[in-house]
């Protein structure tokens, strides 16, 4: 598959995330966005299911379109997640995952992940016996990875890089070595998703993080582990979303799964 193919997985969220629901509430918050879609159900239309995405890291201070997302049909925003306006992004992606977070069956066959880490590093830990002689390759800063040099090594790869973590150019040189590559989910807001797969093809692939839709479909562009969340208290995420919180979505909000292909 070609670089440009990789792309053509945001049509297939667009497509698989067709339905009769409306927005029903829109939050942009410091941290984490999140959609919440009602009317997906005509046996109980107040039903209500939420999706998130990462927050841009950079976006405009006037949206055209802020106060005005409410009671717009979920097909008119999903389109939003091919726009180069990365707050439109965010908003179709978020919209795209609260319609596929509602009776989905690749989200339903995925087990819960349980283990001592943190929650929010519960992946790593999952997979920390794989990974004790693999070269690995992180997309993303994680906060608390550095509890794991002891288990296995791994360079990360951040687009704000500190400390030893390396800027995402680094990905041209490092990804095509990788035997294990782990990837945020919100590459697919800044759209360097379709370049990093292309670039990780040889590798097992670890997609992962809130910002993740479950979609069987992943499988044909070398996804090897599905490693998304489901909503547990929809209250308390909205709290806390809405007063800019970040790993604390991980503490009773959430809980990460897992999908193997």
């Amino acid at each position: 598959m070609s670089p440009e193919g990789y792309s053509a997985i945001y049509s297939l969220i667009e497509q698989g995330a067709q339905s009769s629901g409306k927005i029903s509430d829109a939050l942009l918050g410091l941290s984490w966005s999140s959609i919440s879609v009602n009317n997906l159900s005509a046996d109980d239309p107040m039903l209500s299911s939420t999706g998130l995405c990462f927050s841009p890291v950079e976006s405009a201070r006037n949206i055209s379109w802020s106060g005005r997302l409410c009671d717009n049909a979920a097909n008119d925003l999903l389109p939003w997640i091919h726009s180069w306006n990365f707050s439109e992004v965010v908003v179709g992606l978020a919209t795209a995952n609260a319609v596929l977070n509602y009776n989905n069956s690749c989200l339903q066959e995925s087990q819960v992940i349980m283990n001592d880490a943190p929650a929010n590093l519960s992946v790593f830990e999952h997979f920390s016996d794989q990974l004790k002689d693999a070269n690995v390759v992180i997309i993303g800063r994680y906060p608390g990875i550095e509890r794991f040099k002891s288990k296995f090594q791994f360079t990360c790869i951040e687009r704000r890089p500190s400390g030893d973590d390396l800027p995402d150019v680094a990905a041209n040189f490092l990804l095509p070595k990788a035997d294990w590559v782990f990837i945020t989910a919100s590459s697919l807001a800044n759209k360097s998703l379709p370049q990093l797969l292309w670039l990780a093809r040889d590798a097992k692939i670890v997609l992962m993080g809130p910002s993740l839709p479950w979609l069987y479909d992943w499988a044909d562009f070398g996804i090897n582990y599905l490693c998304g969340v489901a909503v547990k208290d929809y209250p308390l995420l909205h709290r806390i979303v809405a007063q800019g919180g970040g790993t604390r979505i991980f503490d009773e909000a959430v809980e990460y799964r897992l999908f193997s292909f």
